[in-house]
């Protein structure tokens, strides 16, 4: 099974602090991993066009916040509709067995016992103040923890946080993961077959 982990920085941040439509973001660029070349890129948004064959040939877009987030800004830009390609957001996931959401950064650490390399909010600044390459550094990164969570949850059946004092397991089921499991509707290809 062909899949991809991607993840998307932006442009701006929300004008407010309340959690806003992702209408008022904009796409700085989109950070990659193809499992059939096994290789990391990224693509701004004038290079968009180059990763249009890659989703529309995968068979598993994994993310984390992905469903609510990548993947519904990622379509703004998308001339087809990528929620037709089935995905797997590990923050989805995650939610499902806590009840609650767990920050990459927080699964990384107790997982993979590595964190992130900055946030979210240092990326717009890098990108407004015309720092491309350490955005793509930063998304790449983030592309990568989420491939390494990915194949440890696979591995193991489980992530792991800290709660307060304590390493915790959250366990998952990943029997279903990889497997084409829903009959979702045909792709929306802009390209030719």
């Amino acid at each position: 099974m062909r899949y991809i982990v991607f993840d998307i920085e932006t442009a701006n941040v929300f004008p407010s602090l309340a959690r806003a439509d992702i209408e008022h973001l904009d796409l700085a660029l989109v950070g990659a991993y193809n499992s059939e070349t096994n290789s990391y890129t990224s693509y701004v948004k004038e290079e968009l066009p180059r990763l249009w064959p890659l989703l529309e040939h995968t068979d598993l877009l994994i993310g984390f916040n992905s469903d609510t987030f990548d993947i519904p800004l990622l379509n703004r830009y998308y001339p087809g509709d990528l929620t037709c390609v089935q995905s797997l957001d590990l923050l989805r996931e995650v939610q499902k067995v806590l009840g609650r959401r767990i920050r990459l950064q927080s699964l990384a650490e107790a997982t993979l016992g590595k964190g992130k390399k900055g946030d979210g909010t240092k990326a717009v600044m890098w990108w407004q103040d015309g720092l491309v390459d350490k955005v793509r550094e930063y998304c790449i990164e983030d592309v990568r923890l989420t491939k390494e969570l990915y194949d440890y949850a696979l591995k193991h059946g489980v992530l792991k946080y800290k709660d307060l004092r304590d390493i915790r397991d959250i366990k998952l089921d990943t029997s279903l993961w990889g497997t084409k499991t829903t009959v979702a509707p045909a792709m929306t290809h802009i390209l030719p077959l």
